[in-house]
């Protein structure tokens, strides 16, 4: 065996282990152990080179921008619990309800929102049926319908800024933060318009399926309705101004006066002031929310230190010059490459969690993409836009996980009125799932829908550019100049001369 065939048998061995079903942070580092001391012993690199291990590990640990993620969490985990989706719900379904199709939107715009100041799927998944579930079987929405609005809409937080996904993927192609949130917000928009669109269409094609629920179903009338929308709309609308826009991740917004860790800590702050404006701020909350956080901040550091571990020995082996001779040599340049990437993505969103792709995938293709001049803010929001997918796959999307064990519990509790079906979760999804699709076909062939709201690059005719110097000055360096040369010439025929 040559290092040259060693590259590939590596890379499907990472493939094997991801599917055995072990926690693939210590399948990543094993693996990648494995096949370095193999190296090693094949003498296709010494064995110094795995003494660059530590210092690795420890540039991860010490990665401020990393600090971000822990506090995205805490906000997030927070504002779950607060009572801040039941109370938006709540208001949006009584202001949309009775309209055609009125119940979905409020779940989509609700869900956009909820995604802007969270960042996480489980939790809005989850807050949503609970909330929601009952309310659309109750009034005769479609349950394909129902189920798929809801999950589709939980997803939404994948690529609304904050996303904790975007904070990883600007990290993994070293760009920054501010700019990918900026960059996400024409797909985001586009996203809840296609949502729309098809609650509307469904609407005038099949009526059933979304009906409007009667006016007198309504608690809340007038002022009192309105000031119950603004009540969650308002005080989210300023944490996301205040986070977003302090780091620079709004449109318009040219100047950042916070990193991503501080704006982060910023928001956790917030969400600790909107629990305690809805009342909802107590000990039991707070010890569950950092729970929740600490969690996911230690599966995050232990995946990016089994993918460092298995990325050091796959470079070591040419592993990164493999991967770029068989993606640039790909018919279409950067379309062609584009295309056959996310269908590898989409693929590998079956099995694989948004941040094991993030950290163990995007490494390598990263660089591929660089060479083919496809702009990385561009690049990272697409992926970003596919791996949204993940959550949504029949059958292992992680979304429908959620809702089936939250719609299995509301039956339990006799807030259903019969069981929900998987089969009819599943089917529910696939149209949601071909909208989001359709979103990765429109981000690839029209790439201003990411630069759009970017800062354009200044830039400068160099042919323009003119440098005059006063002719007395001039005069004075030319005459300065001749007498620099003059003496050279003396202090060397002294030196001769002696």
């Amino acid at each position: 065996m040559t290092v040259d065939q060693f590259a590939p048998l590596m890379f499907l061995g990472l493939i094997l282990v991801m599917l055995i079903g072990f926690p693939v942070a210590f399948s990543l580092a094993g693996l990648g152990l494995f096949c370095g001391i193999f190296a090693i012993h094949m003498a296709w690199f010494p064995a110094n080179f795995l003494g660059n291990l530590p210092a690795n590990v420890f540039g991860i640990l010490s990665n401020e921008l990393l600090l971000a993620i822990p506090f995205f969490t805490l906000m997030g985990t927070l504002l779950e619990r607060c009572g801040l989706a039941e109370d938006m719900l709540d208001s949006m379904g009584q202001l949309f309800g009775p309209m055609r199709g009125g119940l979905g939107y409020s779940v989509i715009l609700v869900g956009f929102i909820l995604g802007a100041i969270t960042g996480t799927v489980a939790g809005q998944v989850i807050a949503m049926a609970v909330i929601s579930l009952p309310v659309m079987i109750r009034y005769g929405y479609n349950m394909r319908y129902t189920t798929g609005v809801l999950a589709a809409s939980g997803t939404i937080t994948q690529l609304v800024p904050p996303s904790l996904v975007l904070v990883v993927i600007a990290d993994q192609l070293g760009q920054s933060v501010g700019d990918m949130y900026k960059g996400a917000w024409g797909p985001s928009i586009l996203q809840v318009v296609f949502f729309a669109i098809y609650t509307f269409l469904l609407g005038r094609i099949f009526p059933h399926h979304v009906p409007g629920i009667p006016l007198e179903a309504r608690t809340l009338h007038g002022w009192a309705l309105w000031r119950k929308c603004l009540r969650g709309i308002v005080p989210s609308a300023i944490l996301i101004f205040a986070v977003l826009g302090s780091m620079g991740g709004l449109p318009g917004i040219k100047t950042a006066i916070a990193t991503p860790t501080e704006a982060g800590a910023m928001g956790a702050m917030g969400a600790f002031v909107l629990a305690l404006l809805h009342g909802r701020l107590n000990l039991p909350i707070i010890k569950d929310a950092i729970a929740g956080t600490m969690r996911i901040t230690a599966m995050v550091v232990f995946i990016l230190i089994g993918s460092r571990v298995f990325s050091l020995v796959f470079q070591g082996v040419d592993g990164g010059i493999w991967i770029e001779h068989m993606l640039t040599g790909l018919p279409g340049g950067q379309v062609g490459f584009l295309i056959v990437v996310n269908i590898f993505i989409f693929f590998l969103a079956f099995f694989l969690d948004f941040f094991e792709i993030a950290f163990i995938i995007l490494p390598m293709l990263g660089p591929v993409a660089a060479k083919l001049g496809i702009d990385p803010i561009w690049f990272g929001v697409l992926i970003c836009v596919n791996m949204q997918t993940s959550f949504m796959h029949p059958p292992f999307g992680f979304a429908l996980f959620y809702l089936r064990s939250t719609a299995d519990s509301l039956f339990k509790a006799g807030s259903l009125p019969g069981k929900v079906l998987s089969r009819d979760i599943y089917l529910g999804a696939i149209p949601w799932v071909a909208l989001q699709l359709l979103l990765v076909a429109i981000v690839i062939v029209f790439p201003q829908t990411v630069t759009v709201f970017l800062d354009k690059p200044v830039q400068v005719d160099l042919s323009t550019i003119r440098i005059e110097i006063p002719e007395n000055d001039l005069q004075q360096n030319d005459a300065q100049s001749e007498q620099d040369t003059v003496n050279d010439l003396m202090r060397g025929l002294m030196k001769g001369s002696k």
